[in-house]
């Protein structure tokens, strides 16, 4: 899997599991190398990204609004 995985939804009801799907993913590949966290950032109402982030300690997540 390459990240950032960008994510864009259609309405608000498929936001929140479309985002829980890509961050469940990013979980998966942080897990294994353990030095990375995992940022989501919203860069307009329907478009997301989630990337692994060596900026996010390890075993958290982060919000960041790029707009």
């Amino acid at each position: 899997m390459n990240f950032p995985l960008t994510v864009t939804v259609a309405d608000r009801e498929s936001m929140d599991s479309e985002l829980d799907a890509a961050v469940t993913a990013a979980k998966a590949y942080a897990l294994a190398g353990q030095r990375h966290g995992i940022l989501v950032t919203r860069l307009g109402v329907d478009k997301f990204t989630v990337d692994l982030s060596e900026a996010v300690p390890f075993g958290f997540t982060r919000e960041h609004q790029a707009w």
